[in-house]
């Protein structure tokens, strides 16, 4: 190697999403163009189905962190640490899988 300095190299679309910066959510659609305004309703009522699953999910799993944690607090020490273990991860599971599942039936069902 000689002389010279670091060269920095990056892939286009790494280039384009340092240069969008911070944008808000409306900005992660695709920007309509005249002849697609049903195309950008669409995905504009797509993206808020999924916003509401999103969110959903969200509230099912900060319950069952919750409800999880007020039931360690009852018992006791032996028997919360089985229940974190044998009990919370294939409940994690479950609402992962649920939640993919119900993505792709919302994307299905998007005209």
């Amino acid at each position: 190697m000689s002389g010279g300095g670091r060269v920095r190299v990056t892939s286009p679309q790494t280039r384009v999403a340092l240069a969008r910066r911070h944008r808000p959510a409306q900005h992660l659609l695709p920007l309509p163009s005249p002849d697609s305004g049903a195309d950008t309703e669409a995905a504009r009522a797509l993206f808020r189905r999924q916003r509401r699953l999103a969110l959903r999910t969200v509230l099912l799993l900060g319950g069952l962190l919750s409800g999880l944690s007020g039931l360690l607090w009852l018992l006791p020490a032996p028997l919360s640490w089985v229940v974190l273990m044998g009990g919370s991860y294939p409940l994690l599971l479950v609402i992962a899988v649920l939640h993919v599942r119900a993505a792709e039936r919302v994307e299905d069902r998007a005209p």
